[in-house]
């Protein structure tokens, strides 16, 4: 453990921001998505008269 942490670096600066979009993107587009299908279901059941009609 102790060896473990003598060869970890801390990152750069840079590095910090790229996985901090990465990660803001991919949050972003799986948000995007799940709000497309519900979108799309809500549509869906609309013209059925949803879950209890």
């Amino acid at each position: 453990m102790v060896q473990t942490l003598r060869l970890a670096k801390k990152t750069s600066k840079d590095d910090y921001l790229q996985h901090l979009r990465l990660v803001a993107l991919g949050l972003i587009a799986v948000g995007g998505i799940a709000f497309v299908i519900k979108l799309i279901a809500e549509y869906v059941t609309f013209g059925t008269g949803g879950r209890f009609g």
